[in-house]
């Protein structure tokens, strides 16, 4: 997104309001919708979901990470790439009035513990 765009949203003067929390808000509820949304995703009992967006002046833009989990055996990435997927898409509506050529990109998976096929971190992530 352009700066101004960046700091029109951290200044809370977005048209449509506060884009960073109502974007955290849909990705939440999204995670736990996911089995409406993916064809053949099985629904989960989610313990948590956290959604976090920092800005990023270096792009400029918004990071956008989310964190699921629950009990059992299964993984949730599903869940987080979905709750990212849809608090991108929330900016880019809030915000599309004052920067129509926004982009959302480079959503992938970091991490994920436990689940059948076990543990998985990124190549680039690992320490």
């Amino acid at each position: 997104m352009r700066i101004e765009t960046l700091q029109l949203i951290l200044d809370g003067d977005a048209k449509k309001g506060d884009v960073i929390g109502t974007a955290r808000l849909a990705g939440i509820m999204a995670a736990k919708q996911t089995a409406n949304l993916i064809p053949l995703c099985h629904p989960l009992m989610l313990t948590k979901v956290s959604v976090d967006i920092t800005a990023d002046e270096a792009l400029p833009g918004l990071r956008v990470e989310a964190m699921a989990k629950l009990t059992g055996r299964t993984g949730v990435e599903m869940e987080a790439l979905t709750a990212v997927s849809v608090a991108c898409l929330a900016i880019y509506d809030m915000a599309k009035a004052a920067d129509r050529e926004m982009e959302i990109g480079g959503i992938r998976l970091v991490s994920k513990l436990g689940g059948r096929s076990g543990d998985y971190v990124r190549t680039e992530h690992k320490a």
